[in-house]
This record gives C-alpha cells, structure tokens and sequence, in this order.
C-alpha cells in the first residue's frame, strides 16, 4: 500500500462526543474508520480496540499496531496477540490524572473513616465526635509505600509528600535503590522490607502473571499496625480472603478499594451483583467504588487528545510510545 494517509479503524463505534473530540485533534493525514463491520477494502494499517477480534487482526495485511485505548492488557487480548509478532500493542494513559484523583480521596476517606462519620450524622448520631481516640489515623509524618511507580504513582507520590507523607515506591525496570524528587524508588524485589514501613499501601499495578496475588496474608502481616490499602490496580493484586480477614479483624485498620473480583456479567445483572465472594459492604472500615477511577466529565477530551497524539505520530513515521511488552503484560 503506497499513500500518505494512515487508515485507522475502530472496532468499536465512537460516541458522538469522542469523534468530535477526536477530529479535532487528528491531523488531515489519518483517515478513520468505526464499527464491528470492517471496512471493504481491508487496509488499515492501525487498529484502535481493547479486546480485538481474531477477524480484525487478520483482515488487513497492512495491520501494524494495535491501540489499547486505556492503560493495561486484557487477559483475551495478551493470549491472542503472540499469533500477530508483527504488530505492536500500545497503551492510552489519559487516565492517570483522575485516576490518582480518585486514589487520594480512597487513601483520605479510608485512613479519616468518612463514611462511618458520614452516617452517624445523617442519622442525628452525634455519639462519635465525642468517642476519644477515634478511629481516624494521621497521615503526616507516616509512610506510603506506592507499587506501581508510573503515570498513575508518580502523582499520587507528589500528592502524598504534599501532605507530608515519607514517599517509598516500587519498579519493575529498577535494579537498585534511587532517590527522586517526590519518592525513594526500589526494585520489586525490595517488597519485603518496604511492608513494614508502610502505613500507607498504594497499589498502582496493572495485572499480569507477576503481580496475580502479590499482596496475600503474609504481606498484610508485614504492615504495621493502622495501616490503610488502597488498591486501584487489579482486584486480584490482593488476595481476596486476606483482605477481608484482615479488615474483619482489624488488622489492617482500613482500605480504599476501586477494582473487585467479581463485575457483572450483563447489563440485567449491574443493580444486584456483589463485587466479590465475601462480605465487603458489611464493613465499615472500607470505602467501595465501582471501579470508576478514570471518570470524569474531561475523560472523552483526555482520551481522544492522548490517542490523536499517537495516530498523528504514527501518520508522520515518528515512535509511538506506550508499548506493551507481551513478555510481562504492560
């Protein structure tokens, strides 16, 4: 195929929100395609899906990138693409800034207790204000401990030292120890004598074969006491039964949490369906949210302004950041 124009086709149809946004931002070279129906001819040299089918991947013989437009690696997605070596996977990380947004406010309503606050005033309750201690813990002068030092960590570490927190975080290309302006950075390795440091635990991971149940009852056991863990990585991080015994018991003081074991299977089942086998809502000493870190109003702009920057990148010949190494998933 020899032309200028970068055909780009979305598996997926975009909102009339995204395609204004995303037409505005491309340059006159990119031409856009959309829909489950692929284009006649197939020449599409960039394909834009999260979990793309086995027909799209196959359908142009010109296909040399795939999109992922958000950060991480389907689990359907990492299995099928070893059959593609030629084609390249990337990452969207539009996301981060509210993404980290949502971790701060998970990291203060947890370590504050705001909803068990919130509900003894809704109820005329005033009992609490009085109980001395309460069960609020400072986090000025504590330890956060963030896995995950990427987009997502590097500012939730700059919000954590503004509150005067000692900042330590984890990653996965570090081999020794370094010193950044907001965080002292260690290779994951270093886990186990970072845990006993943190008082606050901050999962930033994606979810690969590595990270699958990193955090289980050993690791909890290593924090110290009141320690609050917000996870907004992958539900399974975390050991699922640890982390509701060690909420039950107290033993870990409280937990923000934004990623679950279990999602809805269908749309009939989003206003019934727990989020996991054990009984979360039955704790106060948890905030719960949906799964909703990267939402905002902005969310469709911040989207299509990273994806525009990637396709006007590749319709110039120049690298396309964000690749995903199949070898470890992001």
């Amino acid at each position: 195929m020899t032309t200028n124009i970068l055909p780009v086709h979305f598996e997926h149809p975009l909102s009339a929100d995204e395609r204004t946004h995303l037409i505005a931002a491309l340059e006159p070279d990119v031409a856009v395609t959309e829909g489950p129906a692929l284009p006649d001819p197939a020449v599409y040299r960039v394909l834009v899906a999260g979990r793309p089918s086995r027909a799209a991947l196959e359908a142009s013989p010109y296909l040399e990138r795939v999109i992922i437009p958000w950060a991480g690696l389907p689990e359907e997605t990492r299995l099928i693409m070893p059959d593609f070596p030629h084609i390249s996977i990337h990452n969207l990380h539009h996301n981060a800034a509210p993404v980290a947004e949502l971790t701060l406010m998970l990291l203060l309503a947890a370590a504050k207790f705001t909803l068990r606050y919130d509900a003894a005033l809704r109820s005329g309750d005033w009992r609490i204000r009085y109980d001395r201690p309460g069960p609020s813990v400072l986090l000025e002068g504590r330890t956060a401990l963030i896995l995950g030092y990427g987009a997502i960590g590097r500012r939730v570490a700059r919000a954590c030292r503004t509150l005067g927190m000692r900042v330590l975080a984890t990653r996965r290309q570090v081999e020794q120890p370094y010193v950044e302006e907001d965080a002292a950075i260690y290779p994951a390795s270093a886990l186990p004598v970072l845990l006993p440091q943190a008082n606050a635990l901050i999962i930033c991971l994606p979810l690969t074969p590595e990270t699958d149940g990193l955090i289980g009852p050993a690791e909890l056991a290593l924090l110290p006491p009141k320690a609050v863990l917000v996870n907004i990585g992958r539900g399974r991080i975390v050991d699922e039964k640890a982390l509701y015994e060690a909420l039950q018991t107290g033993r870990l003081h409280a937990a923000g949490i934004d990623v679950w074991y279990s999602y809805p299977p269908d749309e009939s089942s989003r206003a019934h369906h727990r989020p996991s086998a054990y009984p979360f809502h039955e704790l106060d000493n948890i905030v719960m949210s949906p799964h909703r870190g990267g939402a905002a109003d902005e969310t469709a702009r911040l989207r299509m302004t990273a994806l525009a920057e990637l396709l006007n990148a590749a319709a110039h010949g120049k690298p396309i950041p964000n690749r995903v190494d199949l070898n470890v998933g992001y």
